[in-house]
């Protein structure tokens, strides 16, 4: 026997009920999550006492290093990343896909690894030669120094820049540029005055993505910074250091200080999608 219509209709309206209740339960379950861990976080101190782990010298200068590194190393990863980017967005070359590749494995490589190749590769001895002393020896030291934190942090946030850059380039139209060449226009005048400015909200949401990165970053600069308290000490160094000497009400403080950060950085990336999606 046949249905009717309308018995066909409310068992497709319930079984959609039941796909999305179902969708709904278990995305619901990692928001809950997430919910539950920064409610906890928040619970576990207060705003006065947030505000004594900031009034503190190391965490101040723990911040202060955090800006600069993080402001730095996104610089540097948004000149690379958006020359990879544009590389590998317009061209076809010999080994093209050999360097797609290799600018992947710091996003799956553990950081741990990435942190303890970056070691080996200053303090390798080649034949009698090590990077680090040619570089210490001209007054410009890395590992355990500054230097080393952008060092880590670039390694890592390059590869996000220009993953995000390419994508940029794919969805902007070359037919500007190759038009702009047949009007007498270089290759490099049709980039920084046709396909750069096009790029604008990529570039930015590369460099704020690279920002966001750095900011998280803690293995790579544990081995090969360390954790030297007003030197080497950033806000994710600065959790470790903090709840391995058992004072874990400021290790929840300055985590829950990097949470605002990170979501500073969030909401700017949804404002940037939002805007160019109109």
């Amino acid at each position: 026997m046949s249905l009717s219509p309308q018995r066909i209709a409310t068992r497709r309206r319930c079984s959609d009920a039941i796909f999305f209740t179902t969708l709904g339960l278990l995305g619901g379950s990692y928001v809950v999550l997430i919910l539950a861990l920064l409610t906890a976080d928040a619970l576990f101190t207060t705003p006065g006492h947030m505000w004594q782990v900031i009034q503190q010298p190391e965490i101040q200068y723990s911040l202060r290093l955090t800006l600069v590194t993080c402001s730095i190393s996104a610089i540097l990863s948004l000149w690379v990343g958006t020359a990879l980017g544009y590389l590998l967005s317009r061209y076809q070359f010999p080994g093209r896909w050999l360097i797609d590749t290799l600018i992947e494995i710091p996003v799956v490589l553990p950081p741990l690894v990435l942190g303890l190749s970056l070691l080996i590769l200053f303090h390798l001895d080649w034949g009698g030669w090590r990077l680090e002393d040619a570089l210490r020896d001209r007054g410009l030291p890395v590992t355990f120094h500054v230097p080393a934190i952008i060092l880590a942090q670039f390694a890592i946030g390059c590869a996000f820049t220009s993953r995000t850059m390419r994508v940029t380039f794919d969805e902007i139209n070359p037919r500007a540029e190759q038009v702009a060449r047949t009007l007498g226009c270089s290759r490099a005048g049709a980039f920084w005055q046709i396909a750069l400015p096009q790029a604008q909200r990529g570039l930015v949401a590369a460099g704020v993505m690279a920002w966001a990165r750095s900011l998280g970053e803690f293995g790579p600069i544990l081995v090969f910074a360390g954790a030297t308290r007003m030197k080497t000490e950033v806000l994710s160094t600065s959790v470790y250091f903090e709840w391995s000497v058992g004072h874990l009400e400021t290790a929840v403080a300055v985590s829950l200080l990097m949470v605002v950060m990170a979501l500073g950085v969030l909401i700017t990336l949804r404002w940037l999608g939002v805007e160019r999606s109109r």
